[in-house]
């Protein structure tokens, strides 16, 4: 047996193995694309202000770990420069949620290109799994999906949330049949 079948077969069983993780990929995306859908405005408004709410609290102890640096006459500026930008962003982000959600966007695209090509090649390596086309699939829509924002990031927001909400759900299933081939191969 070559290096790469065995690398592959090892691949197989621990995934095989591990089905339940990729079921509850599944379940979750499945559970975020239904609340993206029956719920865009809220959907998108929330994720600009949870990062806003993030970034704010992150500045706040990156501010408070650079005093505690200057107290024991450490290196202090990097940090306390961190906490500045942070809180300048949650401002930003507050104030101009619109930019927020662009970048979010443009965020989100990148990730689903990126996880999309990525599950496609990990699915390639499964020669010997029943599911690796479920994982195809869920590749496939992640790049179309990335594709398109990309191709049309200045889109309503609302038109944005519920094409996040369709590929969470395609991508949801996608994931848990998949999850379910590799538990009953096994």
């Amino acid at each position: 047996m070559s290096m790469t079948n065995t690398a592959d077969t090892a691949l197989a069983s621990s995934l095989s193995r591990n089905w339940w993780a990729i079921a509850l990929r599944g379940v979750l995306g499945i559970l975020f694309g239904a609340i993206a859908l029956l719920q865009p405005g809220t959907t998108m408004l929330s994720l600009a202000l949870v990062f806003a709410a993030y970034a704010f609290f992150d500045g706040v102890l990156a501010i408070t770990a650079s005093v505690r640096a200057v107290r024991q006459e450490e290196h202090w500026g990097y940090l306390m420069f961190e906490g500045i930008v942070d809180i300048v962003t949650a401002a930003i982000a507050l104030l101009w949620p619109g930019i927020t959600v662009l970048a979010f966007v443009f965020l989100v695209a990148g990730w689903a290109l990126a996880t999309g090509v990525l599950m496609i090649a990990a699915a390639f390596r499964l020669d010997s799994v029943d599911g690796r086309w479920w994982l195809v699939l869920g590749g496939i829509v992640s790049v179309l999906y990335g594709g398109l924002l990309a191709a049309a990031p200045l889109s309503g927001a609302l038109v944005l949330t519920w094409w996040l909400g369709v590929y969470a759900l395609v991508f949801g299933v996608a994931l848990l049949v998949a999850a379910f081939k590799l538990r009953s191969a096994g």
